[in-house]
């Protein structure tokens, strides 16, 4: 092993003996209690290994599994270098920069960091994430300041790139010590290279590094080369038994499957979740639209549960159902993959994947919501038949083994309560037409598109599992006969919204285009045209002028076009100088000169 290069492994059910204040580099009273207040009495194999190395000054690229522990593995090293400065940090002066990909992992991360500074009172931080005012955060900034700025990229290259009221984060940053990149690898997949590339082109190069990621992709490697200055590389693997092989979840995570139709799935997820009234479930679905569908069918269909919903194009409530679903005991999140990476939620006993991820590597980090820091924890995938490929794709490219768990048959059959709410409520239908729509186009975009072929899709059966009235209009279905699906003999033009005041708003638009009336546009061509009229003008003045020409042309006679003739060559000789000025007068005026 290079010497910039630290391999370690976690035991499935070893006891580890390394205690924080076995560390090499001794901690400071503050981050001791700050830690045993957290119930965190020993390290994990993460945090043994990387906080030394931080803390004595070295960039770190660090690679753990997900829920190894790697917040506290660059949260303590941070304050630590903070509190050994020589001269003190002031104020405005921000000390440290931790970068996340999502503001759930900014929140959970300002948990962690709020809950140290309470023993660190010295230090003050500040959470810049969306869903929020930025006037508000620059207020925030200026009236309390923020020694570590906990942020997303676009929220916190807006604050760099604002010098208005009185705000220069550029001037601000000076005297950074630590950069912390969270989620690297999940930063670069979402987009946001230019604006780290943009930060990092404000804040000073003599500075200390940490680049935490669960995964090491090409673009990673290209961070690491740009923004950290000979890294140690830390990577930390789960270790199995000798009989079976490396695998990258934890030991205490069991994952299973289920293979099932697409028009019984809604049924036995309903059924499975009765099943677990008690318990905490996040339940993972390929879009927006069919979170926001299923978690109001969930909804209707298990009233006595609570139910909660997060997506990436929900703005302010996101921040208040993460922390609400966090302090339940028991209950239900409905959620996109914008909650799969990072985020630590206590006691989440089960993950379900009603829709496989996009990627196979977001397998792991949805699963990898359950089982943290070494509590037990399950995960399941619901897989059509045309799917089963998937099984062994997953065990042999992400090393995940997995066991499968009989459908339960029968059970009872829930779709035909979905369509009466749909009939009961347009807005209900509406969120069905579009959630249907959504799934197949992000179905055909899905990077395993060998196993996962829209061609493949039973869309009866389909629409069927979603409770549909009828099937929308769409490009993928052009041309197929569908079959296996029975629509609901309505006028859906009648079905009406719950809510009264779109229902009002629906009927006076309906109202609105009864009445209007289309009117003809006459031609340009027509004769009373402006157009028209301004041509017709011009044309009769140049055939005026034309007949004019013409009348004067005919007056004249021969003897006159004679005389004409003769004047021209009587000027010419003047010109040439044949004739003198008097003998030309003379010709001209003719007899009556004399």
């Amino acid at each position: 092993m290079s010497q910039n290069h630290i391999y370690c492994e976690e035991f499935k059910n070893s006891k580890m003996d390394e205690t924080w204040k076995n560390l090499p580099t001794l901690l400071s009273e503050k981050s001791l209690t700050s830690v045993d207040q957290l119930g965190f009495h020993k390290m994990t194999p993460v945090q043994c290994a990387c906080i030394p190395q931080f803390m004595s000054n070295k960039d770190v690229a660090v690679e753990a599994v997900t829920g190894s522990g790697k917040t506290l593995a660059f949260v303590i090293p941070l304050l630590e270098m903070l509190q050994r400065r020589e001269i003190p940090i002031r104020k405005h002066e921000i000390g440290a920069v931790i970068l996340t990909p999502t503001r759930e992992l900014a929140f959970q991360i300002s948990e962690v960091v709020d809950h140290f500074l309470t023993n660190f009172t010295q230090f003050t931080s500040i959470l810049c994430i969306g869903g929020s005012s930025i006037s508000d955060d620059i207020k925030k900034f200026q009236d309390h300041g923020g020694h570590i700025v906990i942020a997303t990229p676009g929220r916190l290259d807006d604050m760099f790139s604002r010098k208005q009221s009185g705000l220069n984060l550029a001037a601000n940053v000076k005297e950074l010590e630590v950069l912390v990149l969270d989620e690297a690898d999940r930063l670069l997949e979402m987009g946001f290279e230019s604006s780290i590339n943009s930060i990092l082109s404000y804040l000073p190069k003599q500075r200390r590094t940490g680049l935490f990621s669960a995964t090491q992709t090409e673009e990673v490697e290209c961070l690491i080369r740009a923004g950290l200055r000979n890294p140690l590389r830390i990577t930390v693997k789960e270790k199995m038994s000798s009989k079976t092989p490396v695998q990258r979840t934890p030991a205490s995570l069991e994952n299973f499957y289920m293979i099932v139709n697409a028009n019984d799935k809604l049924n036995q997820l309903i059924h499975f979740l009765r099943q677990h009234k008690k318990e905490k479930v996040m339940i993972f679905f390929s879009t927006c639209a069919c979170v926001d569908y299923f978690t109001k069918a969930i909804q209707q269909l298990m009233k006595k549960q609570q139910v909660l919903c997060i997506h990436g194009k929900m703005k302010k409530k996101r921040n208040k159902i993460f922390a609400k679903f966090r302090g339940l005991n028991s209950g239900i999140l409905v959620c996109t993959d914008v909650m799969a990476r990072g985020v630590d939620i206590p006691d989440v006993h089960w993950v379900i994947q009603y829709d496989p991820p996009s990627s196979a590597s977001c397998f792991v980090h949805r699963c990898g919501r359950t089982a943290r820091i070494g509590n037990a924890g399950n995960a399941l995938v619901m897989l059509l038949p045309t799917e089963d490929t998937y099984i062994e794709f997953i065990q042999i490219n992400q090393k995940v083994p997995l066991r499968e768990v009989e459908k339960r048959s029968p059970v009872i059959n829930c779709l035909p309560k979905l369509q009466s709410f749909a009939i009961s409520d347009r807005a209900m239908y509406e969120k069905g037409m579009r959630a249907f729509v959504s799934f197949v186009q992000s179905y055909a975009k899905h990077e395993c598109s060998m196993i996962f072929r829209v061609k493949d899709l039973d869309f009866g059966k389909l629409a069927t599992g979603f409770g549909l009235l009828k099937i929308p209009k769409m490009p993928e279905l052009k041309g197929r006969v569908i079959t296996d699906f029975q629509p609901v003999e309505i006028d859906v033009k009648n079905i009406s919204y719950r809510d009264k005041y779109q229902e009002k708003h629906r009927l006076e638009k309906m109202e609105r285009e009864s009445k209007k009336v289309k009117v003809k546009r006459p031609p340009k061509t027509l004769p009373w045209s402006k157009q028209k009229e301004k041509q017709d003008k011009k044309k009769k003045k140049k055939e005026k002028l034309e007949l004019k020409k013409r009348k004067l042309d005919s007056e004249l006679n021969e003897e006159d076009l004679n005389d004409l003739d003769k004047d021209t060559r009587l000027l010419k000789k003047l010109k040439k100088g044949k004739i003198s000025k008097d003998e030309f007068s003379k010709e001209f005026a003719g007899d009556d000169f004399d």
